[in-house]
């Protein structure tokens, strides 16, 4: 039997689900992945189980976290995957993953993300980066361009110097609106994020590297003298070795962590 059809389930827009049916694209994705059951295996966003199947003809356990209670449901009387699943009816948003980890493993997860949450959900994610072995996410290809993008590019952003603060990220494949039903309208991408062991600019506290970002390009057509003025004044910024007049996304990832352990520091 076909584990990827289950009784017929269409898309319903008001979810605005795209449903994977692309069975080279899916082989593809699931390599990428690479399920074992040294790792607590989880899925956020299973859906109709397109990825859920195949990975689970490799594994033994597989967690999924899904916010759809029917889809929820269809899973759990699932023929041939119920019994591999532990289903976690919950909003991934605010999903504490900690609670899904096994003594001596991390974590590995996955999904084809809905793309009106993509961005928020990966900063959710990015604070469990310490018990995560890899991550590999379906994404919007503009959304994967600003996770890999490097200082000096259009793409270059919070989310950018954030995922890269954390994890080393590897574009994995392209794929085209043809591979969903029904097909987006526009072009979707597969990353890898791997968590560092040890972040390789540590900073002494999070939530300033955040800040820091964050107001930044939150202005980004202005000069870091003038986006970050209510936190450094030319003084200051000099004084860190950064140039007053640079634009946010001209700012390197360790630059941002100068600037993050500086107010920090202030802080204290």
């Amino acid at each position: 039997m076909n584990s990827k059809v289950h009784q017929g389930h269409k898309a319903r827009k008001r979810f605005g689900q795209n449903f994977l049916h692309d069975d080279y694209v899916i082989d593809q994705i699931v390599d990428a992945i690479h399920p074992s059951d040294e790792f607590t295996m989880v899925e956020i966003g299973p859906g109709l189980g397109a990825l859920t199947g195949p990975v689970c003809d490799r594994i033994n356990r597989l967690n999924v976290v899904e916010l759809d209670r029917d889809l929820a449901a269809r899973l759990a009387t699932h023929p041939f995957l119920k019994d591999k699943l532990s289903i976690h009816q919950a909003d991934a948003m605010k999903f504490d993953f900690t609670q899904l980890k096994e003594p001596g493993k991390k974590l590995k997860i996955f999904g084809n993300l809905p793309y009106n949450i993509s961005t928020q959900l990966m900063f959710h994610l990015f604070e469990f980066a310490a018990c995560v072995e890899d991550m590999h996410f379906m994404l919007q290809k503009e959304v994967v361009n600003r996770l890999a993008a490097g200082p000096g590019s259009k793409t270059y952003g919070r989310l950018s110097v954030m995922a890269q603060y954390y994890c080393q990220v590897v574009p994995v494949l392209e794929v085209g609106p043809e591979a969903f039903q029904p097909a987006p309208k526009v072009d979707s991408a597969v990353v890898k994020l791997l968590p560092y062991e040890v972040p390789p600019h540590p900073v002494t506290d999070i939530s300033c590297l955040s800040r820091v970002a964050a107001d930044a390009f939150g202005k980004r057509r202005k000069t870091i003298r003038n986006s970050l003025s209510h936190l450094f004044n030319v003084e200051q910024l000099t004084a860190l070795g950064l140039d007053p007049t640079a634009r946010p996304e001209q700012l390197t990832l360790v630059q941002y962590v100068v600037l993050a352990n500086a107010l920090a520091e202030r802080k204290e």
